[in-house]
């Protein structure tokens, strides 16, 4: 919708609440922010002492040259599509209530790529090693092909963050009253106009259009790293889909954590309501779903086609040294998220946090478990051989998260972690938008003039499109 004073402090209202993380900030936000540095700065520490000692401070051993580092790789990627795919796909479908948690979700997408590098980055143990692949690059390599997906994938993402947050970036730039100058800069002269919000409405589009293609490449490139290889319970062809349909999986779960998080820190129970999170919840529940599809094609495949080398690998996940945490996974991916979210008398916050947590603690299992039986158990002779992390690397992987978590933190006491200006337009505009879409595909005669709208069917008519 076109509305030339939509955004103004004036108008902010009640909304003034999802102003007040950027205005005032508690003690607690400083006690928080020092406990996850700490976190951080052991990190640091443990990759300064893998630098100085090189890889064998690791796990890592021949033949498990891959180990934590990897697994994390693939499940912060995994994360990263809470934003892109689940913002973008929601906001095509006009569904309604996206409006509160498109931001929340976006903001995820960015900050979480940088992890996914990071842990590609302490994995190569010299981090100087990273510049081969742009200085003798190999375009028959999935390597090459993940660099060019991630890369394309962070600027997409960065932008499609951007775009929506201009007008309230604005509005911080006349409101806020601190780092003026900061919001100027970033706010690229916006001034609510007409021709300002047609041109940002169409770049909006185009940019949902464009990231979804992009995510469900990155992912697809990253389960080629290992599909394009021979190793065994490797070289599958469902490993495309298989690696998308877990990153959605793992990534809504992450968004449903963070919602919850914000929602109780900042008072915002009027902005992420309880029909968010049964929404969402829905959607986690079929993912877990078509986890458990995926996860038995591919394992009753490798069974029936009775490869010696892939049977070593899969006995060693289902009843070897692996089978705990294979077992893990089932319970925390499958047996828990499905028993608690099928039940609809549970409440709807308590049981989609709950069940998301679980299932972040299945899809790092998941990872694992990919990774090392495989390479544990190779083609070629050798010699048994176990991997379990170091202190080295269960630091980085920590400090990693809690420098994920604070820096969304910081996030949140810049810009609106709730969109103010699509708060606005939803509450201005969507009743009647979703009235006139939902009487375009009604069968039988178009009714002229929207005379509907004046006789009280258009808050039925938002209640069935999902308006929350």
């Amino acid at each position: 919708m076109e509305n030339k004073n939509r955004g103004r402090p004036e108008l902010l209202g009640a909304d003034a609440t999802l102003l007040q993380p950027i205005v005032a900030t508690r003690s607690s936000f400083f006690h928080l922010a020092l406990v996850l540095l700490g976190f951080t700065s052991f990190a640091f520490f443990a990759w300064l002492h893998q630098l100085r000692w090189g890889l064998g401070t690791t796990g890592l051993n021949v033949p498990v040259y891959w180990g934590s580092y990897i697994t994390n790789f693939v499940f912060f990627i995994g994360i990263s599509h809470a934003g892109t795919l689940i913002s973008a796909i929601l906001r095509l479908c006009h569904a309604e209530w996206r409006r509160s948690i498109t931001r929340a979700a976006e903001v995820i997408t960015v900050l979480v790529l940088f992890f996914g590098v990071g842990s590609i980055i302490v994995d190569l143990g010299r981090p100087d090693r990273m510049l081969n692949v742009l200085k003798h690059p190999n375009f028959r390599s999935p390597l090459l092909w993940d660099v060019c997906s991630v890369s394309t994938y962070l600027l997409a993402s960065s932008i499609y963050l951007y775009l929506p947050l201009i007008p309230d970036i604005a509005l911080l730039r006349d409101y806020a009253g601190k780092y003026t100058g900061f919001y100027r800069l970033l706010a690229l002269g916006w001034q609510g106009t007409p021709r300002q919000w047609r041109v940002l409405n169409r770049a909006i589009s185009v940019m949902a259009v464009l990231v979804i293609p992009i995510a469900i490449s990155v992912h697809t490139v990253v389960s080629w790293v290992f599909g394009m290889t021979v190793q065994p319970m490797w070289h599958s062809t469902i490993f495309g889909p298989y690696f998308v349909v877990g990153a959605i999986f793992s990534g809504i779960a992450s968004l449903i954590i963070a919602m919850a998080l914000i929602r109780r820190i900042y008072f915002l129970q009027d902005y992420l309501k309880e029909i968010h999170f049964r929404h969402l919840g829905t959607l986690l529940l079929v993912f877990a779903l078509l986890w458990f599809y995926f996860t038995f094609a591919e394992h009753l495949t490798t069974y029936y086609g009775h490869d010696p080398a892939h049977l070593a690998v899969f006995y060693s996940k289902l009843a070897g040294r692996y089978a705990p945490l294979f077992w893990g996974m089932v319970l925390t991916c499958l047996v828990i998220p499905v028993g608690i979210l099928a039940r609809r008398r549970t409440r709807p916050i308590r049981s989609a946090v709950v069940a998301s947590v679980s299932v972040l603690v299945g899809m790092w299992l998941e990872r694992f478990t990919i990774v090392i039986p495989t390479l544990a158990a190779p083609r070629v002779p050798w010699a048994r051989v176990s991997y379990s992390p170091t202190w080295v690397e269960l630091g980085i992987t920590l400090g990693f998260s809690a420098t994920f978590i604070f820096l969304y933190m910081v996030f949140t006491k810049f810009f609106p972690i709730v969109s103010i200006w699509e708060v606005q337009e939803g509450r201005e505009a969507a009743l009647t938008e979703v009235a006139e879409r939902v009487k375009s595909y009604l069968p039988g005669p178009d009714v002229a003039g929207g005379a509907e709208v004046a006789d009280g069917s258009v808050p039925e008519l938002s209640r069935r499109e999902g308006v929350g």
